[in-house]
């Protein structure tokens, strides 16, 4: 490149700042209608806001009554974590599909209050397209698993 002419002109496309960035989250899910089985699988997290350590939860809900909670373990000093965590959950048939999975990546403190990170609520009203749509091929293709990056939104 020769700076000396004076016609050169260099550019770049703006984008906006995306200032609710929270990270992404690997997961998959299967129902299973011959044994009444939900099966949740978080397999991992990539480019997490920066945060002291992380750990997650999952709270089942049918409609807006939560039902039931799990949590990992909690991944120390990382902000790409791989938990392979898998939660079964009894559901069944008759209502599915006014279930819910929310799921929040915590930031873990052993001194203070534990801090989300963010999440995504999988179900029929799930909290963005995508959530919406990873539910609904569930749905359609039972008995097998369906595994879908989300962006995290913030709490």
């Amino acid at each position: 490149v020769d700076f000396s002419e004076k016609n050169n002109t260099f550019w770049k496309a703006l984008r906006p700042l995306e200032k609710n960035k929270c990270g992404e989250i690997l997961t998959s899910i299967m129902y299973q209608p011959s044994n009444s089985q939900l099966t949740l699988t978080v397999i991992k997290c990539r480019n997490l806001k920066a945060k002291d350590i992380n750990g997650k939860s999952v709270w089942l809900y049918f409609g807006e009554k939560r039902i039931e909670k799990k949590k990992s373990e909690v991944q120390y000093c990382t902000l790409n974590p791989e938990f392979h965590f898998t939660v079964v959950f009894e559901v069944p048939w008759e209502r599915i599909r006014e279930c819910q999975l929310n799921i929040t990546v915590m930031d873990h403190d052993k001194v203070g209050r534990n801090e989300a990170i963010g999440k995504i609520m999988l179900g029929k009203a799930g909290s963005g397209t995508s959530e919406t749509k990873h539910w609904s091929d569930m749905i359609t293709k039972p008995r097998q698993t369906v595994v879908q990056w989300h962006r995290l939104k913030p709490e």
